[in-house]
């Protein structure tokens, strides 16, 4: 491998000749001999001394190199004639414009195109520098050419000018892309609509243009002065650029949210400032410090071309804010702080639980039909996404679909960024303890009345009748499903997943409502007004933007709790769903076919353990995973985190029944 090299060999081997591959397969070689310790030493090799225990060794393989060329004329005219003829065949100017901006305008794009780099192997045989970077360079890099001292900065420098023809040309040539592309960003139509138009006033993007073609003629004819100047005018225009780039933001977040508008805006400030990086370079009497900030820049974009997480968080982190934020204004009205509220609850969920009775014999109609799985799957779906809308627009409640929902309205007590204040986390535990007073009530509402009167429509249709709605086989396989020994406390913790991605679903719906502006589509597209006349259309209007993100939470969560198992199924994961309320449901139906005896029986009452367990892991893990992404969004520091933990477990303990209860002294 190039990193066991002996230096002199390598040395030998440039090549002015060669084919530009081979020249820049010569110069990947020799950055590997900087980087990596040879595994067998080289007699040929003189001995490298480290003149500090902490001076990295590519630094001191650096000065070993500069050393030999130094002392041997032929070996430096050598390397000198490679740089020469590298120097005039590549496309230098990628380097400083391109690198590390995305050439596509979606953040889908970008995602496509690191994927690319990641799984695709680079080509020593391109004229594009930007290209070749990432084969010359590593990110870990940056640690040892920070440690190059000014000295060997400068030899180093002088080596690497050979041949270039002017790189303060290659610079302006640069600012030159990096300005056009910054242009045609402002006058975007999904930027220019949002921005501010007093910060529009000034017309900054157009004066780019101008102001960095004042700079390049400054600079090329040596006016120094003239350029100082023009330089501080480029740098006032492009400050107001991004002032007007950043008054987007407040529009998104009032009008939605657009992942690839918050990616374009995040490549127009990184150019903006990869402008001033070259401004610095462009006009430094001695750029040496210069050229070692910009070198770093590089570095860190090098380490962020191939990487994923970063990306995905950086550009969806303010979408799962406005998700998160949208999600606690429903969540808020699930939250009950009194005994009124917690009555209001208990009636609520009682009319929830009335509905998914229904719902309970449905399943069990639907599964009779003998349907195949994907079809069954779809029509058990249809079946809960139907209940659950007649559940939202009755103004009722089911229990497990509040956690998703009010966790994020937690969240938002607390301050977005910065330390919490122990009032703060305070308040918190005060929300935290009437969430869960309120999942108690929503539970127990919702079994409470479904199960008395799941018996009871089953004894009516008995009597009707004269036959079981349920027949024993099917209510023998609900005390084996529904059993805590079986993989029932998996399957609660499953749906709790789907529950909260329901929670997903119905702020993106939102979002991408308001993003589109169908509110106002609705209440004045010509059509829908001549339809429907201008007062009713108004009121659709009005009554889509109130209902969208609780029809599309319902919907999804039905829909998923028939389809998710039956699609898994296919792939062979035995992975089912157990929602608290339908589970009592189902016990309840089997009971009333299987006799009252059963309820002396064993499996019996592992089953009602078995659904105890199922109520705590929808809430819980549905919970858990909402709450931990309106945290995150809020940027919500890993301290105030633990802080909160011990301020609730102190409640706990001091306090636990107003986890169940409302105090007395909030009234009601």
């Amino acid at each position: 491998m190039a990193k066991d090299w002996d230096i002199t060999a390598l040395i030998n081997a440039a090549d002015p000749q060669a084919p530009q591959a081979e020249r820049h397969l010569w110069l990947v070689r020799l950055t590997e001999w900087l980087r990596h310790a040879p595994a067998v030493a080289s007699p040929a090799v003189a001995p490298v001394v480290a003149d500090s225990p902490r001076t990295p060794l590519p630094v001191l393989r650096l000065r070993h190199l500069l050393n030999l060329l130094d002392r041997h004329d032929a070996l430096r005219e050598s390397v000198q004639a490679l740089l020469r003829a590298f120097w005039r065949d590549i496309d230098a100017a990628s380097l400083f414009a391109d690198f590390g901006f995305g050439a596509r305008l979606s953040l889908a794009g970008e995602v496509l195109a690191r994927l690319q780099r990641r799984w695709l192997p680079g080509t020593p045989d391109t004229a594009d520098l930007a290209s070749l970077f990432a084969l010359l360079f590593e990110a870990d890099d940056a640690a040892w050419i920070d440690a190059i001292d000014a000295p060997t900065q400068q030899r180093l420098a002088t080596l690497l000018a050979a041949g270039l023809p002017d790189w303060r040309r290659t610079l302006l040539d640069a600012i030159t892309i990096l300005v056009s592309a910054v242009h045609a960003s402002g006058y975007t139509p999904a930027l220019r609509q949002r921005m501010d138009r007093q910060l529009l006033d000034s017309d900054p993007y157009r004066q780019l243009t101008r102001s960095a073609d004042a700079l390049r003629s400054a600079v090329m004819e040596d006016r120094h002065a003239d350029a100082l100047r023009e330089a501080a005018l480029l740098r006032a225009v492009l400050g107001a650029c991004r002032s007007a780039a950043d008054s987007v933001t407040p529009h998104l977040e009032q009008f939605g949210i657009s992942v690839n508008i918050v990616y374009e805006l995040d490549q127009m400030r990184g150019r903006t400032l990869r402008i001033e990086q070259l401004l610095d370079c462009v006009l430094a009497p001695e750029p040496q410090a210069d050229w070692l900030r910009l070198m770093q820049a590089l570095l860190q974009s090098l380490g962020e071309a191939t990487g994923l997480r970063a990306l995905l968080r950086q550009h969806y982190s303010l979408l799962a804010r406005q998700v998160a934020e949208r999600s606690a204004e429903t969540g808020a009205h699930y939250i009950t702080r009194n005994r009124s509220e917690y009555r209001d609850m208990l009636r609520r969920a009682a009319g929830g639980g009335a509905v998914i009775a229904g719902t309970t014999f449905a399943k069990f109609a639907i599964s009779a039909l003998g349907l195949t799985a994907f079809w069954t799957g779809f029509w058990s779906g249809a079946n809960y996404a139907t209940s659950f809308v007649i559940v939202m627009l009755l103004h009722w409640t089911v229990a497990t679909k509040q956690p998703a929902m009010t966790a994020p309205a937690l969240a938002a007590t607390l301050p977005a960024g910065g330390e919490a204040q122990q009032q703060d986390i305070e308040s918190f535990v005060d929300r935290v303890a009437q969430l869960i007073r309120s999942q108690v009530a929503g539970i127990v509402g919702n079994v409470a009345a479904c199960v008395p009167l799941v018996l009871v429509l089953h004894l009516l249709f008995q009597w009707v009748t004269g036959a079981q709605p349920v027949d024993e086989k099917a209510a023998g396989y609900v005390l084996h499903s529904v059993t805590l020994l079986g993989p029932t406390a998996l399957f609660a913790a499953f749906t709790g997943v789907l529950l909260f991605a329901s929670s997903l679903v119905a702020g993106w719906a939102e979002n991408w409502f308001v993003f589109h502006r169908l509110d106002s589509a609705i209440a004045w597209n010509p059509r829908i007004v001549a339809r429907l006349g201008p007062a009713r259309a108004r009121r659709w209007a009005a009554w889509w933007r109130a209902n969208i993100s609780g029809l599309a939470a319902n919907v999804s969560l039905g829909m998923m709790l028939g389809l998710v198992p039956a699609l898994l199924g296919f792939l062979g994961l035995g992975l089912d769903v157990r929602h608290v309320t339908l589970a009592s449901g189902q016990l309840a139906a089997a009971v009333g076919t299987l006799g009252w005896q059963t309820v002396l029986t064993a499996p019996f009452w592992w089953c009602v353990a078995g659904i105890a367990v199922t109520g705590v892991l929808n809430v819980s893990v549905s919970f858990y995973l909402a709450f931990k992404v309106a945290l995150r969004s809020r940027n919500v520091r890993v301290k105030d985190r633990s802080r909160i933990g011990q301020a609730l477990r102190r409640r706990l303990w001091w306090q636990p029944l107003s986890f169940v209860f409302p105090p007395k002294e909030y009234g009601g």
